[in-house]
């Protein structure tokens, strides 16, 4: 029987992955359990190989489970991720949740607003003008409708990930996973997106999971899991990021 309490939003029941090699199988989680409530801004810290980006993939369906569940409340619903064929996943993902890459992951020969329009035309959730419009209206939210009508190429990286971002919300799913979305950005490029997380938790209301090697992140995150080889070492509330998100809000009312 599935159930999710009080606000939880996601809960993984003992998830376990292990993988086989040509060396033998390697477990990269180990009975992981973890709840994350609506609005929550999460932060799994590890050092590369630790887990950080199995255990993403575990929540969005994108790799399967070993051992354990994965359970995601979907309106009134509570979902089992991995009891979904592979392709009721994928169709899954796409309208409720929105996964941001490393490596933006943008079609070269698209341009930004093509890019952003194309998982809306795929899901079928919005006509042709209306998804023009809802990209562009992405594009305004991460300050970048200017270069609406340009190939990827021709922006910088930071730009790229916000493009990715503007993507990952096409559908507007109130969950997002980020797979290193600062890992190969400059310290104040990583600040504006971080910026832009904030304010999809703070003003949207959005459920943010992002993983990242960089503890010097840790204040910027509503709580932070640490992982080390595929176990969950530490999860607690970081005071200092409580003291930074209530100035935020202080300024923006």
């Amino acid at each position: 029987m599935l159930t999710i309490m009080d606000n939880t939003l996601i809960e993984l029941k003992n998830v376990s992955k292990t993988y086989s090699t040509a060396a033998g199988d390697f477990t990269a989680l180990k009975n992981i359990n973890l709840k994350v409530k609506a609005g929550e801004f999460v932060g799994i810290i590890g050092k590369s190989g630790a887990g950080k980006s199995t255990l993403l993939n575990m929540i969005n369906g994108v790799d399967q489970l070993t051992n354990g569940e994965v359970i995601v409340r979907d309106g009134g619903e509570n979902i089992s991720v991995h009891e979904m064929s592979e392709d009721g996943r994928a169709l899954w993902r796409g309208r409720k949740m929105g996964v941001v890459y490393q490596s933006f992951q943008l079609l070269p020969m698209l341009t930004l607003i093509e890019n952003i329009t194309l998982p809306l035309d795929l899901s079928d959730n919005f006509k042709p003008r209306e998804s023009k419009a809802r990209a562009m209206q992405l594009l305004q939210l991460v300050e970048l409708e200017e270069h609406a009508n340009k190939l990827p190429a021709f922006i910088s990286g930071g730009q790229q990930q916000r493009v990715a971002i503007a993507r990952a919300l096409a559908n507007d799913p109130s969950i997002l996973v980020a797979d290193e979305p600062t890992g190969s950005l400059d310290s104040i490029t990583a600040d504006h997106i971080l910026d832009v997380f904030e304010h999809l938790v703070s003003d949207q209301g959005k459920t943010i999971i992002m993983v990242t090697h960089d503890t010097s992140l840790a204040v910027r995150f509503t709580r932070n899991l640490r992982i080390t080889d595929g176990e969950l070492e530490h999860e607690g509330d970081s005071a200092e990021s409580k003291k930074v998100d209530k100035t935020i809000r202080r300024r923006r009312k």
